[in-house]
């Protein structure tokens, strides 16, 4: 009589407390046992309960590892009969559950309906101890274990843990070097399928995540995030050893190492090491001479895509940040930043071996390569060598005849942008080094002087 009513869809038992309705009592009892919250079949493995001992046995088998539910197609078993059947349907492409507000189909009713929500925008799913909203039940428990700090997933190879199995299979790969998903357009291959798409927006050039403050935009919505904190000064990474706080909890974590001293990141060519391994990796490219990042409009090319950014607005003209104090604009606010120093007279980066102090800290390593004597540039044509590559290149210049800055009043050219400027003070008759006399040039001036001092 029971199996007759599936047939003539005969539900004669009803829950009260919802709109559903059983074939059997015992249906309607275990149905009732979600509304109570009642889950007696307890895991001696784990500390997981279910509402029926069916749902007990089927979960003992993770413990086990017992999957006899073989697919034919493939070398995949499954614990239970329905995920072996849902499986088959990636051999067929059955998807029998269509979306009615789009094109898209599911395998499983389930998928259909946790589809759906991205239509209605639903999120039924809150959490209690934050005011975040999840459309699925499951997204809502891994959440709560960033509040519980739980993270059962443990790798074998390292100390890492994770809050889902998901993560750890991904972290893993870092250990196997595995990189399954490869880009189309150029060489690179990504552990994650997600990861891949992110980096074809480079290809494309699409940047769907807009500043509503300024123009700029970006790949990553975490990376907008992180930029809108420039507009509102937020800096919730503060360090416990001095005064500085931080946007990024990775910017947090390379500040400390100053106070450690670690430097993790160790190049195997020469005895430096770095506190990031994007800092190891570009500083590599001094051995290997690779600069990758090219510009379009001129022969210069870079270490880093910033650089090449930065670069790219020379040829613009656009320099949006002002000087209150002169009439100088620059190119971007840490320029600007810099330069006001010349105005206040600060030179927080003093050296250790002598009394000269510095506005920037890059000026403050290339004076200590005068103390040390280190000399990393070398030329391929004669036997110097120099501090900087700038310095290099300049240099190389020499060998090759190059002179691309030309004066415009005689037909003289320079190497250098310095020494063009230096030469055009003898068209204007301009002499800016003034003692009694003046002078066209600082090292006149400083001769000059010399006859004073004796």
């Amino acid at each position: 009589m029971q199996h007759q009513s599936v047939h003539v869809e005969e539900k004669p038992y009803k829950y009260k407390e919802c709109d559903k309705a059983f074939i059997t009592i015992g249906q309607l009892k275990r149905h009732r046992k979600i509304h109570t919250g009642e889950k007696p079949y307890k895991c001696t493995e784990c500390d997981k309960a279910f509402v029926t001992n069916g749902e007990l046995k089927q979960h003992l088998k993770i413990h086990t590892g017992e999957k006899p539910y073989k697919c034919t197609e493939c070398d995949k078993a499954f614990v239970t009969n329905g995920d072996l059947k849902r499986h088959l349907k990636i051999h067929t492409g059955e998807r029998p559950y269509k979306c009615t507000e789009c094109d898209k189909s599911f395998i499983t009713n389930k998928d259909l309906k946790r589809h759906h929500i991205i239509h209605t925008g639903e999120k039924p799913y809150k959490c209690t101890e934050c005011d975040k909203a999840f459309k699925t039940n499951g997204l809502l428990k891994q959440h709560q274990k960033f509040h519980t700090g739980e993270k059962p997933y443990k790798c074998t190879e390292c100390d890492k843990a994770f809050v889902i199995n998901g993560e750890l299979k991904q972290h893993q790969k870092f250990h196997t070097g595995e990189k399954p998903y490869k880009c189309t357009e150029c060489d690179k291959s990504f552990i994650t399928n997600g990861a891949l798409k992110l980096h074809q927006k480079i290809h494309t050039g699409e940047k769907p995540h807009q500043c509503t403050e300024c123009d700029k935009a970006f790949i990553r919505k975490s990376r907008l995030k992180e930029h809108q904190k420039f507009h509102t000064g937020e800096k919730p990474y503060q360090c416990t050893e001095c005064d500085k706080a931080f946007i990024r909890k990775s910017r947090l974590k390379e500040h400390q190492t100053i106070h450690t001293g670690e430097m993790p990141f160790q190049c195997t060519e020469c005895d430096k090491a770095f506190i990031r391994k994007s800092r190891l990796k570009e500083h590599q490219t001094i051995h290997t001479g690779e600069m990758p990042f090219q510009c379009t409009e001129c022969d210069k090319a870079f270490i880093r895509e910033s650089y090449l950014l930065e670069h790219q607005k020379f040829h613009t003209g656009w320099k949006p940040y002002q000087c209150t104090e002169c009439d100088k604009a620059f190119i971007s606010n840490g320029g600007l930043t810099k330069h006001q120093k010349i105005h206040t007279g600060e030179k927080p980066y003093k050296c250790a071996e002598c009394e000269k102090a510095f506005i920037r800290k890059a000026h403050l390593m290339l004076h200590q390569k005068l103390h040390t004597g280190e000399r990393p540039y070398t030329c391929t044509e004669c036997d110097k060598a120099f501090i900087t590559n700038g310095n290099l290149q300049q240099h190389q210049k020499i060998h090759t005849g190059e002179r691309p800055y030309k004066c415009t009043e005689c037909d003289k050219a320079f190497i250098t942008n310095k020494d063009l400027k230096r030469h055009h003070i003898v068209h204007t008759g301009e002499k800016p080094y003034k003692c009694e006399k003046a002078f066209i040039r600082k090292a006149h001036l400083m001769l000059h002087q010399k006859f004073h001092t004796g």
